[in-house]
């Protein structure tokens, strides 16, 4: 018999890409495995995606916790961070003092926020000194801190205009505060909506009760008494917006100081290669935000769990590889199987199939389906994918437009060789998760392309509360291309709630969207299922009773 030694794996990060690799591992092959888990946050995972719901008050706090990988063979440490790294004897030292050994390491340290060296954010020698009132807008405690703030003051002012600065401006907004948002851009949201669609939007916040301060920066930020009371903005009148409460987005800065101290390679984040490895060393990786692969990174938490699946796979063939070199019978293979195997695939296989794992090529990586933004602000809705924003003309690329602006709508489609390309969708909900999900499956397009701006080219999930018209394959969650297939049979397998379905299928834990879409497909097993087994009970007693078995 040949002992089993697991990989020895310590993934440095706890957030909601560290935390998906290891679920990734789990549930390929637990026990092949043996993984130390490193969070500087003493919090169990948490979905940043939502902060921005628990700012506007849409969302508990306690609603955003994630499910958090566990088992025997992983080791989780809150509240205790990576500081530095010796790949010659291949050890970790965190914060506090320990040293952990590996076979592999993953940098998922992510980011922080990016704080401009204005005057009143800045000390003398430049370190970041923020007074009170005065946030960014990052982490689990930031937007705990913005919420308390808002209670004491009747203005605020954004400092930012892309996705995250929308996002709080108008959830504020619905607080009740006086709402300024400041952008040096000359329509919000300019990464990814072209001047008339960040018009449209434009027009959308400001009927949300949000003042529009557009082709304008921060000069300075005013204190008083250790505490903040306004903007000073550029120009040549220096125009100063009060305020109590200042929000930070204004992007964000990649953590890769434990990379470079390693003498690993690190431009503004931590360089990898297509298969996220870094060249400098092969048995250390990086993946989310802290990580440069060669095309680039959008900061987008679907390009991270693409990262973790990929990286699970690849550590997982490792240990298959090691398996069969010592002979063993049993090689971890056999915990993941795929559709060729002539079984039912597991649930870790078929979960994501939208987002399915990417195989690194030469030519890179293919990223449709992870470069898709969704902006969570209420009654505004803003989604842009692939080809959109400002951009040249493409060959081959015909786009086709359609802007309403008294109805706030406006929605564009690029196409090229019959299929979608890029999108961009303001104010039409609707109109968006059916472009969605046209780009991330590769649907053909109607010749006219035209036909997109209004008409689905997809059938559409019904609404949960009629669960029982939706097909098997209606895709619920899309984060994580979660089906009702998938929701129903983990409900068979013993799942009886919201928060099993999640620990299952991964559901709900990516936007948010689709959770009321969720409680109403549970709703309706607790009461099919329920009545079927009621059902059933029935008619064995009747048959035991009419046998004399009773």
């Amino acid at each position: 018999m040949t002992l089993h030694v697991p990989l020895k794996v310590v993934v440095a990060g706890h957030g909601m890409v560290g935390s998906r690799l290891v679920d990734e591992l789990v549930r390929r092959s637990a026990e092949s495995f043996d993984i130390t888990v490193l969070g500087a946050e003493p919090y169990e995972p948490y979905n940043r995606v939502l902060l921005s719901d628990v700012v506007a008050g849409r969302t508990e706090v306690a609603s955003i916790s994630m499910p958090a990988p566990g088992g025997d063979h992983v080791t989780t440490l809150r509240g205790v961070a990576a500081v530095s790294v010796d790949r010659k004897v291949r050890t970790v030292t965190d914060s506090a003092g320990a040293v952990h050994g590996y076979d592999h390491l993953v940098l998922a340290t992510g980011s922080r926020a990016r704080v401009l060296p204005l005057p009143g954010l800045v000390d003398g020698d430049g370190a970041v000194d923020l007074p009170a009132g005065v946030h960014a807008l990052r982490t689990l405690d930031d937007a705990r801190e913005i919420v308390a703030a808002s209670v004491n003051t009747p203005r605020a002012v954004v400092v930012g205009g892309g996705v995250l600065g929308v996002e709080a401006a108008y959830g504020l907004a619905s607080r009740g505060l006086r709402v300024t948002l400041v952008d040096p851009s000359s329509a919000p949201m300019s990464r990814q909506l072209d001047t008339t669609a960040g018009d449209v939007l434009a027009a959308g916040l400001r009927d949300a009760g949000v003042t529009l301060h557009l082709g304008a920066r921060p000069r300075e930020v005013l204190v008083a008494g250790g505490r903040v009371v306004g903007v000073r903005l550029g120009g040549d009148d220096g125009e100063v917006v009060a305020a109590g409460l200042v929000v930070l987005t204004t992007g964000t800065v990649p953590e890769a100081g434990i990379a470079r101290e390693a003498g690993l390679t690190a431009d503004r984040g931590i360089v990898v290669g297509h298969d996220l490895a870094s060249p400098d060393d092969p048995r250390v990786f990086a993946i989310g935000d802290c990580a440069q692969p060669p095309q680039g990174s959008r900061g987008l938490v679907a390009e991270g769990w693409d990262q973790a699946r990929r990286l699970a796979d690849h550590l997982a063939s490792l240990v298959a590889v090691r398996a069969r070199e010592s002979r063993r019978d049993a090689a971890p293979r056999e915990h993941l199987r795929f559709p060729q195997e002539g079984e039912r695939p597991s649930m870790a296989v078929r979960l994501g199939t939208l987002l399915a794992s990417r195989a690194p090529t030469d030519q890179g990586v293919e990223t449709r389906g992870t470069d898709v933004v969704k902006v969570k602000a209420g009654a505004l809705s803003i989604v842009a994918m692939g080809v959109s924003g400002r951009r040249e003309p493409a060959p081959g690329h015909r786009a086709v437009a359609l802007h309403d602006a008294t109805a706030g709508r406006y929605v564009e489609v690029v196409v090229a060789d019959g299929i979608l390309v890029g999108a961009t969708c303001v104010g039409d909900p609707r109109v968006a998760a059916d472009l969605t999900a046209a780009y991330t499956r590769r649907t053909p397009v109607p010749v006219d392309p035209a036909f997109l701006l209004l008409t689905p080219v997809m059938p559409s999930a019904e609404p949960a509360s009629s669960p029982e018209h939706m097909p098997e394959d209606a895709t619920v969650c899309r984060c994580n291309g979660v089906t009702k297939h998938d929701i129903t049979r983990c409900w068979d397998d013993g799942a009886r709630s919201v928060d099993d379905i999640a620990a299952a299928t991964r559901a709900t834990t990516g936007c948010g969207s689709c959770r009321e879409a969720v409680c109403g497909l549970a709703d309706w097993l607790a009461e099919t299922r329920e009545v079927g087994e009621a059902s059933a009970e029935t008619d064995v007693a009747l048959v035991h009773a009419s046998s004399g078995d009773g």
